[in-house]
């Protein structure tokens, strides 16, 4: 089995810096970790491999520096690392990094083995979009698997995966076919630490570099800022509220009465929630 786990390096979400000109993240000199959310989808790829055997590939697209990312990655048990970079890629919004990390996965399973399984993050800390890990399924014509929760079970000799995946009406479980695209959800697992046969194998492994010919893209036109439709208008914080939080005494009060208060202070600074909620009552 052959598993291809794409993650990030993002900025530090506490000194994330915005250009003036451009509105795009600034990454010079500003803090990298790896994106939290795609941790859960390596670990969870590395537990499908300890279980069915095989290989775990981490891909990544960035600058030279995101190879900090990937020998990270080695240390917690991935077998190869593979960095796209390319000054083609710089300013690429999340259609421009899909089509780029497609075209790589495909490669990839050129190069090496065909992938059975992709995982990411379900988003990442910076752009917060989730749209990479479907626009990656969407142009590689893999079936989607999105905010899993847990694998149930892996059958190779059928071809077959059966997850769990939480959505806001509850869990659905799902049975698809392979291969196929999982996000994963965060919270689902604990990334593990990694032995020290991992952490020097991982200082003297050799990172793969492709740039964008080597990744088998022949249109660059759909690269980078050249390929980004979307647009920042404007960054801006959030415009800081005037209006105080109300406080409400719960002291020797029982919980209906408590229940009660805070209502009416809703209804008291909301009139038209309370105006709508009746007339729904009445309809």
């Amino acid at each position: 089995m052959h598993i291809v786990v794409c993650i990030k390096q993002v900025p530090d979400s506490a000194q994330i810096r915005v250009h003036p000109v451009t509105n795009t993240i600034m990454r010079q000199g500003v803090p990298t970790i790896i994106n939290p959310y795609d941790l859960f989808a390596l670990e969870e790829a590395l537990k499908v491999r300890d279980l069915h055997g095989g290989e775990v590939t981490v891909l990544t697209m960035g600058p030279p520096m995101a190879e900090e990312a990937l020998r990270k990655a080695l240390t917690y048990g991935a077998d190869r690392a593979i960095l796209l970079t390319d000054r083609h890629f710089a300013g690429s919004d999340t259609l421009a990094t899909s089509f780029a990390l497609s075209q790589a996965i495909s490669q990839i399973g050129n190069s090496f083995d065909t992938p059975d399984i992709v995982f990411t993050g379900k988003q990442t800390i910076d752009g917060d979009t989730a749209q990479v890990g479907p626009g990656i399924a969407k142009r590689l014509n893999l079936v989607q698997l999105t905010y899993v929760a847990k694998i149930t079970s892996i059958d190779l000799s059928a071809r077959a995966i059966t997850v769990e995946r939480r959505s806001e009406g509850g869990t659905h479980v799902l049975k698809s076919e392979l291969p196929c695209l999982i996000t994963m959800l965060e919270g689902t697992t604990v990334i593990r630490r990694g032995s020290l046969d991992d952490a020097l194998r991982a200082a003297r492994s050799e990172i793969v570099k492709w740039n964008a010919a080597e990744a088998g893209i022949e249109d660059i036109t759909k690269c980078g800022l050249r390929g980004s439709p979307t647009v920042v208008k404007r960054v801006f914080a959030p415009t800081p509220r005037e209006q105080k939080a109300v406080q409400i005494d719960t002291t020797e009060k029982r919980v209906h009465d408590i229940a009660n208060e805070l209502v009416a202070s809703i209804f008291t600074h909301q009139p038209a929630l309370q105006h709508e909620l009746s007339s729904a009552d009445s309809a």
